[in-house]
């Protein structure tokens, strides 16, 4: 179940909105987590049992991190052991075919492994537990022992299937002591409707034309049309992710919850760096946090910073997908980030502020097609038709892309900057606070529209 369906819309979130609102409130999280359940099994019913287990074995685990008696030693056993359960599921799931492809490649073998689903969100579930083990392991929170409470922040459906990356120290006071005020709870409505607008007015309409761009031969394509292709995917997945994250911070805020941001307007970086502290907030946090800082981050020796640089990103990009070409993507930015960390940055902040823009746009289009195409192959052949060594200027294909889709574009570009916080403040003063219901209406009523007739309405983030 998708946040933008209608089924969605309609049926389940009225349904768990009135259901949570009219019980006592010691058993609204019993509601949450039950309709949470619901919500991760109308796809796939058989990996709530996976889950179940997860939650089952974190919680023991943090039992045991939480015990006074346990000794230092016995403690780095269990949350190493934690560690290698935790990752093991995530392993089997996620990279085993990966692994297996690859063996059988290396050494001319054989080995028949069926194809194994990957169950929806276990790489953000997963992070979850590990941060829960972790904070506990450093003493930073006490172990959870209401096991329900502990399930729910484990499933609470907002953020459950493709984040943002929640981490337990953030909400643990939420999860038994949290208000929905009608302030909060409109509040919650206005983030959750521009999420949606976000997600079906923009990125589904530059989905269709990333997906038929890259459906093409790129040794046949114009190079107008490759940049086309790939100028579509740069914004869609924006607004297909950002999107999702409003939506989630949005319902967790009519339920009582104040979830992190996860984006910050990352396409108007004046550098990588910067780009990536306003990206995908909450992976990049837990990165620093559970990885870099504990390599060393910044305060060793200079050929180990750069060592803890690429293997947080090596990671980051693994973390995406079980394929070389999200390893070369995490590396790409690795390499990118290392130079303006040995003196690029500086370099770059004596530039002309549009300067700056264009660098970091032009580097970070390269970087999806990487993260777009399926192989290694097709990935540096449209790159190479990109940059016009492979077909003409201009074609059929792009003119028709211009001439039907610059609207959904300009829009786009428009969009990806500020724009929506300065409406929000314009329509937050007095004087045109009456226009901010029928925006908003407005915004719900054509996304409805939309969605009635639509075909196309994925989550490009619930395959991570």
């Amino acid at each position: 179940m998708v946040f933008s369906n209608l089924f969605f819309l309609c049926l389940f979130l009225p349904a768990v909105l009135l259901a949570y609102h009219i019980v006592r409130k010691e058993l609204q999280n019993i509601v949450l987590l039950l309709f949470s359940l619901l919500f991760y099994a109308w796809g796939e019913p058989i990996y709530v049992f996976l889950m179940l287990f997860s939650i089952f074995m974190n919680y023991w685990f943090g039992i045991w991190l939480g015990k006074e008696q346990t000794t230092i030693v016995n403690r780095k056993t269990i949350l190493t052991l934690a560690i290698i359960m935790n990752t093991a599921i995530l392993g089997y799931f996620k990279y085993a075919n990966f692994l297996v492809d690859n063996i059988n490649t290396i050494f001319h073998t054989n080995i028949v492994l069926e194809k194994i689903p990957l169950p929806i969100g276990i790489s953000f579930f997963t992070f979850h537990a590990m941060s829960y083990i972790i904070d506990i392991y450093k003493k930073k929170v006490a172990a959870q022992r209401n096991i329900f409470d502990l399930a729910l922040y484990f499933t609470v459906f907002p953020q459950l299937v493709a984040g943002p990356i929640v981490r337990y120290n953030t909400i643990s006071h939420q999860l038994h002591a949290r208000t929905v005020d009608a302030d909060k709870f409109s509040e919650g409505i206005r983030r959750f409707i521009i999420g949606l607008g976000k997600k079906v007015l923009i990125a589904n309409q530059l989905g269709v034309i990333a997906d038929e761009i890259f459906a093409m031969d790129p040794t046949t394509m114009s190079v107008s049309t490759a940049w086309i292709g790939a100028i579509a995917y740069t914004l869609q997945i924006y607004f297909d992710f950002s999107g999702y994250s409003d939506m989630a911070i949005g319902l967790g805020k009519m339920f009582g919850f104040d979830f992190l941001e996860n984006f910050n307007y990352p396409y108007i970086s004046k550098s990588i760096s910067e780009f990536w502290r306003r990206w995908h907030i909450s992976l990049g946090s837990w990165f620093r946090d559970y990885v870099y800082i504990p390599l060393g981050g910044n305060r060793v020796s200079t050929w180990k910073v750069y060592r803890n640089l690429f293997i947080v990103w090596a990671l980051t990009g693994f973390w995406h997908g079980a394929s070389w070409t999200f390893m070369i993507w995490g590396i790409y930015y690795g390499c990118l980030i290392a130079l303006e960390k040995a003196g690029f940055e500086k370099i770059l902040q004596n530039t002309w502020r549009p300067v700056q823009h264009l660098y970091v746009m032009f580097l970070v289009i390269i970087g999806w097609v990487f993260f777009r195409a399926d192989n290694f192959s097709y990935c540096f052949e449209f790159l190479q038709t990109m940059f016009g060594l492979n077909g003409p200027l201009t074609d059929i294909d792009s003119y028709f892309y211009v001439m039907n889709y610059w609207g959904v574009f300009l829009l786009a570009i428009v969009t990806s900057a500020p724009i929506f916080l300065v409406l929000k403040n314009m329509l937050a003063t007095k004087k045109v606070a009456i226009l901010s219901p029928l925006y908003y209406v407005s915004v719900l009523i054509i996304v409805m529209m939309y969605l009635t007739n639509a075909t196309y309405n994925p989550f490009i983030y619930f395959r991570f």
